[in-house]
């Protein structure tokens, strides 16, 4: 009974979380479809049941069949989202090396695009909603754009507080959101109900095939009733499997399809409605409300989006794919709650640059499909190596499913292509930016260890050569932390050169981030006790455990450590370009702007600032 209870409440706050920005594409995705872009579909009662016979079917095999009953399965250790799915791929597979560069070059792009995903869904959810207001009165026409930018800055500058104190009202108000569209659907079907003819498949197989060209078009607008379904993927941690998949089809889908068929009743029986077939399909006296309730539920969708873009940069981080920023745990129970300031004003920016650049709901949805569609195909092609490697499917059978999967990926991608003049450059250009960025520091990082390597000293045999009288010992113990455990680090010799002692106890620290979310207790520590009272410790991580330092070492019991006695030095790189290296010059130029940008590792591993010592060094790349 306690088991059904907590899969109800994990239902419930999926809603909430997961569900936001899905549940909220019925504001603007007909609407797109027969009046938006160059090439709108003519409105006519055939047009709208291929229309929704469409997006049923797209509802049914990409969100239904591909995310919720078969990506989900491709978890890594309960984790989802392209992050961890490349993860997966590359930490358990033994592949060539070249294969393996292009995965990774494909996850990170995809990665990137989620970022355009993460600006556009704020910008153009709220607008929608707020539209609202001139459909109840034209008089509210000036005032869309400012209320937009208003409730924006508010959404952005709430995000330092966290959500955790509004979290638990999420569920329930996309409860009644959803409750809502499934109501408002099906009194509007009741008027019309030879719309449900669209249910059948060779509704939309006519629509194909009586018009090639405009129905390859209008791809690009049916693929609006899908954004967002990387989202059940990527917060599958949140939750589990279960709760995520029952919030689906008990509640949402059939929500999600009573609204969508309502909205074509309504345009079936009157056609003017095409001005805005949402909030039409409610009685004037209930506009105002909606408009409220529609603002609050793309609010919590935008919210999950800018949530999901902290959570993906905090483990780009730890993968090595991004500098270190500065993170600000929001909630002492719940360790995923983050905020990162400097991707909270870069989206804030970028969002209103949006809504100030294309003025509607419309406009934007031409810049939309590009990124979500972009990232569905990197999906499919990185579970297509899952499949194929872990689960040990046959090349026919994970073959033709795949192909399935990924000829409708690429129908999508390639319809929404055609829309680069109208928006769809903007978030390609995003992405662009975002991939050189990673590229250049993931490729930067690897080169400046490679050049530390082979400057360093084998740290066994320099510790060996250490006798009881050859250097002067101080009371306490020493943490150096260093990026490779077996060489002496830059800090301590440096420290030696210069002040000419050692403490009594030295502890050489390597922090190594593993390709799995998170870590066991058990497997957390690796130790070797060296000679002359060097010791060599190794913390494993996942990416989205805590690496909390001072917590694990003054906890563990293999080595005593005491707090007030323990000091830790660290090394601070200056980097100096040079040409003529393995990375091209304005890239290195760069990787140093962006390692001189970079954040501390002093907060990044909750190390107190009383206890460091910093000892700099310069690097030729």
């Amino acid at each position: 009974m306690e088991s059904r209870s907590s899969l109800a409440s994990l239902s419930l706050a999926a809603l909430g979380i997961v569900y936001g920005d899905i549940g909220t594409s019925p504001l603007y995705t007909l609407n797109t479809i027969f009046t938006a872009g160059l090439h709108p579909v003519p409105l006519n009662p055939e047009n709208i049941l291929g229309i929704l016979s469409l997006i049923f079917w797209s509802l049914m095999v990409v969100v239904s069949f591909k995310y919720v009953m078969f990506i989900m399965q491709a978890d890594n250790r309960g984790e989802g989202g392209i992050m961890a799915l490349l993860a997966l791929v590359l930490g358990k597979l033994g592949m060539l090396e070249k294969r393996r560069i292009l995965l990774l070059m494909l996850g990170l792009f995809g990665t990137a695009l989620f970022y355009g995903d993460g600006v556009i869904t704020p910008a153009i959810s709220v607008l929608s909603a707020v539209e609202g207001l001139q459909v109840a009165s034209p008089v509210f026409k000036s005032y869309v754009i400012p209320l937009t930018l208003f409730i924006l800055f508010v959404l952005f500058l709430f995000q330092r507080k966290g959500t955790a104190s509004v979290g638990a009202f999420f569920g329930p108000i996309m409860c009644v959101w959803f409750f809502t569209l499934a109501l408002l659907g099906i009194l509007a079907i009741l008027s019309e109900p030879h719309v449900l003819g669209a249910l059948n498949p060779l509704h939309g197989i006519h629509f194909l095939l009586a018009n090639p060209w405009l129905g390859f078009l209008s791809l690009g607008g049916v693929v609006l009733a899908l954004t967002g379904a990387e989202a059940l993927y990527a917060d599958m941690g949140h939750f589990g499997r279960k709760p995520v998949q029952l919030a689906w089809f008990l509640f949402v889908l059939p929500a999600l399809i009573l609204n969508y068929f309502g909205q074509g009743a309504l345009l079936i029986h009157d056609p003017k409605a095409i001005e805005n077939p949402f909030y039409l399909l409610a009685p004037h006296w209930a506009l105002y409300p909606m408009v409220a309730l529609s603002t609050i539920a793309t609010v919590i969708a935008s919210q999950a989006v800018i949530s999901g873009a902290f959570s993906m940069t905090n483990q780009a981080i730890r993968l090595g794919y991004a500098p270190r920023m500065e993170t600000q745990h929001t909630s002492e129970e719940e360790i995923g709650q983050i905020y990162v300031p400097g991707i909270n004003w870069t989206l804030l920016l970028a969002v209103c640059a949006l809504v100030l650049g294309f003025r509607s709901s419309a406009s934007l949805a031409s810049a939309y499909g590009i990124a979500v569609t972009g990232t569905m195909t990197v999906t499919t092609i990185l579970a297509f190596i899952v499949v194929r490697r872990l689960w040990g499917w046959g090349r026919v059978r994970g073959g033709l499913l795949i192909a399935f999967l990924l000829a409708i990926d690429l129908s999508f991608f390639s319809a929404n292509l055609i829309k680069i003049e109208e928006g769809g450059w903007f978030p390609l250009a995003m992405a662009s930016v975002i991939f050189t960025l990673m590229t250049t520091w993931k490729r930067g990082r690897v080169l400046l260890a490679e050049r530390l390597k082979r400057d360093s000293i084998d740290l066994l045999p320099f510790v060996e050569s250490l006798s009881a009288n050859s250097v002067t010992k101080v009371p306490g113990t020493a943490v150096f932390l260093t990026a490779n455990p077996e060489g002496v680090p830059h800090a301590l010799l440096h420290n030696l050169k210069h002040n000419k002692v050692l403490h009594e106890r030295v502890l050489i620290l390597n922090v190594k981030v593993q390709e799995i979310p998170h870590v066991p207790a058990a497997d957390r520590i690796e130790y070797d006790a060296l000679e002359n009272n060097f010791h060599r410790m190794i913390l494993n991580f996942g990416f989205k455990d805590e690496p909390n330092l001072p917590k694990i070492l003054f906890s563990q019991k293999i080595l005593e450590l005491d707090s007030m006695d323990t000091s830790f030095f660290l090394s601070r790189e200056m980097l100096i370009p040079k040409a003529g290296s393995r990375m091209a010059l304005w890239r290195e130029k760069l990787f140093v702007a962006m390692f001189r940008n970079s954040g501390s590792a002093v907060p990044f591993f909750r190390i107190p600032p009383n206890r460091v010592v910093e000892i700099g060094a310069q690097v030729v790349l």
